[in-house]
């Protein structure tokens, strides 16, 4: 059996199961902010405040923040590999 990964959405722990998107670790954490996501009013990005592209993996002990502006866009991320 495969360990879940821990990340912190917000400042709050969260174990989801790897290969999990952001998008979907969102989601099972706080369903109404994942829509906000979706529909381009919010966006992700790291403890750094670089944008994060919402379809990528979960990975060990990432921090992901939820912005919510009304200016948002759907840009790419600006994380780079």
């Amino acid at each position: 059996m495969t360990e879940p990964v821990r990340i912190f959405i917000d400042d709050q722990g969260v174990s989801v199961a790897p290969g999990t998107t952001m998008l979907a670790a969102v989601a099972g954490h706080d369903p109404a902010r994942a829509e906000r996501i979706q529909s381009g009013v919010a966006y992700l990005t790291d403890g750094r405040g670089i944008r994060l592209d919402a379809g990528a993996a979960v990975y060990q002990g990432a921090i992901v923040r939820i912005v919510i502006s009304a200016r948002a866009s759907r840009e790419e991320s600006d994380a780079h590999p």
